[in-house]
């Protein structure tokens, strides 16, 4: 059995099994969290436990499966928004996105400092903190929570984040592609090592590994050339909203490559911590904060490919070797870490500490009202629509079915199709380099550009409608007959009572925590600063993009 034979390799490992809450006979662990941007569901030990026909067959993490197998591996994460601000928002507040102002959105999004955060909670408590690339953004002070420049350790290098650009161009170079891999390893682990050493002896450490490389753009054929990952494996796996074809294929490739560097550099860290004594009281937590970007119904949609993420959690006091399905939003891990560092949580966090969870020794679902998650979306690009309005939706998840409130179906999910009904279309290249190009709530690259240029072709045209045209008011999607979410039942007669209940369900927590989109029709949300331009030169550049979108341009 699956389960058993996870359980068994954590025992013989024999790794963290101290005791670390609060209270315990021992020195408070460090945490090490690993959140790697824009990396959704994938790692090899997924297609193990949940059988073997789809994407994960293809991609190998064998670091991350070694903290999943000693410690506890998450079927059922989602983040509470698809979108890399929001959901950072979300996370470091331990609260529901919607609950964090401007935190709420992408481009125009400001801390609010009256907001608590795990990570100044733990320095207040003595925690030496730190952060290598990316924690929050854009444009965070030196001094908001965690994501400045003022807790930084990179001076060793950042050029992991443009990971398979960089090998690349080292070996057009002539240097062999193993030594240019350890090249930004090495980066990797100076600022590791950096971080470690400007600590006072004997304080515990939380520490936050941002990379980006996982985010838009690769180098394509990378996935290729640098990992020998050969697209034609992924033939017959692609789900149904991702065309099977070479181009795509190709893309989704080079994709599990950066997938492998990061897991690489998860291996890094790990083996630095074991030389020093530090790996059995340090905590280990590994996972993403959304889908795969630039593909239809991952990143920025609320579909499982787009909210699903990896995670696994390992060190002191969690009792290893099991897979559990209970549904965790990501805002849990914020009380999981103060807990952790034996800091109180604050009332204000809507997540719940995950202990409960790690502390059992119980596999499948170990808590039973963790049935279902709720996640959500604003917006994303700026100027997606001409009008800067946002994109607003909710969605409820569980084991059985997802539903989802579009709540303005008038407008274009991914962005306003800009310019391709015009006599002058962006090209293939514009739309691959520049994700402004059109559609602009979904990155750029060789899918979206492949895609959009079969968008008049009788055999893909009724599939770039559907992954790209307005959505209806209200989606459900039976998860057992139709997993990877490609029909909406919603009016079927049949699931009448299905919808009503998560409906219910969904409003009736939006109504507890405060969500702004249930007042007044989201003024909040629909009223600059949190929508429309914020400055003379944003406004002027929508006003041409409407005029663009504008039928007969």
């Amino acid at each position: 059995m699956k389960f058993f034979s996870l359980f068994f390799a954590a025992l013989c490992l024999g790794m963290w099994a101290t005791p670390c809450l609060k209270g315990a006979e021992t020195k408070r662990p460090n945490i090490l969290f690993i959140f790697a941007d824009d990396w959704g569901r994938y790692a090899s030990i997924y297609s193990e436990v949940n059988g073997p026909g789809g994407l994960n067959d293809v991609v190998r993490t064998p670091n991350f499966d070694r903290i999943a197998r000693e410690g506890v591996l998450f079927r059922n994460a989602h983040v509470n928004a698809p979108s890399c601000t929001p959901c950072r928002s979300s996370l470091l507040s331990g609260q529901y996105f919607w609950r964090t102002g401007r935190g709420a959105i992408l481009r125009g999004a400001v801390w609010d400092e009256k907001i608590p955060s795990y990570p100044l909670l733990l320095k207040d408590a003595g925690y030496h903190i730190g952060k290598t690339y990316k924690v929050w953004g854009p444009g965070t002070p030196a001094d908001a929570p965690y994501g400045g420049q003022k807790y930084a350790f990179q001076k060793a290098g950042g050029r992991f984040n443009k990971f398979s650009q960089n090998v690349t161009a080292m070996v057009a170079q002539g240097k062999d592609a193993e030594a240019a891999k350890q090249e930004l390893y090495h980066e990797v682990l100076g600022n590791f090592r950096d971080f470690l050493s400007a600590r006072e002896p004997g304080t515990p450490f939380c520490y936050w590994f941002g990379p980006t490389n996982v985010h838009r753009s690769w180098q394509q054929g990378s996935g290729k050339a640098l990992w020998q990952i050969d697209p034609d494996t992924l033939k017959g796996k692609m789900p149904p909203f991702l065309p099977d074809v070479p181009e795509v294929r190709e893309d989704l490739a080079d994709y599990f490559g950066e997938i492998q560097a990061l897991d690489n550099a998860i291996g890094l860290l790990v083996e630095d911590l074991t030389k020093r004594g530090e790996l059995e009281n340090t905590l280990i937590v590994i996972s993403g904060d959304h889908g795969a970007p630039g593909f239809p119904h991952g990143k920025c949609n609320l579909y499982d490919f787009g909210t699903g993420v990896s995670l696994a959690i390992a060190g002191p006091g969690v009792k290893g070797g099991r897979v559990v399905d209970d549904f965790v939003n990501l805002p849990d891990l914020a009380p999981t870490f103060l807990e952790t560092g034996g800091v109180a949580v604050p009332e204000v966090m809507t997540g719940k500490s995950l202990w409960s969870i790690l502390k059992s020794d119980k596999s499948g679902q170990v808590d039973e009202s963790r049935t279902w998650v709720v996640t959500g979306r604003e917006r994303h690009v700026e100027n997606a629509r001409a009008d800067y309005m946002p994109y607003p939706q909710r969605a409820i998840h569980t084991a059985d079915h997802l539903l989802i409130i579009n709540f303005k179906p008038d407008r274009y999910p991914m962005g306003d199709p800009y310019r391709l009904d015009s006599a002058d279309p962006p090209t293939y290249e514009e739309i691959r380099d520049e994700t402004r190009a059109t559609l602009p709530d979904e990155d750029s690259g060789p899918t979206k550009a492949w895609l959009v240029g079969q968008r008049n072709t009788p055999e893909w045209k009724a599939h770039f409608d559907w992954v790209y045209g307005k959505r209806p008011r209200v989606e459900l999607y039976d998860l057992k007959k139709d997993p990877h979410q490609t029909k909406n039942v919603a009016e079927d007669p049949t699931y009448a009572a299905v919808k009503a209940g998560l409906e219910k369900r969904l409003l009736d927590e939006l109504q507890r925590t405060g969500d702004p989109r249930l007042v007044d029709d989201g003024k909040f949300f629909e009223t600059p600063p949190m929508s429309g331009p914020l400055n003379d030169a944003e406004a002027k550049r929508g006003a041409g993009r409407k005029k663009a979108a504008a039928p007969g341009n």
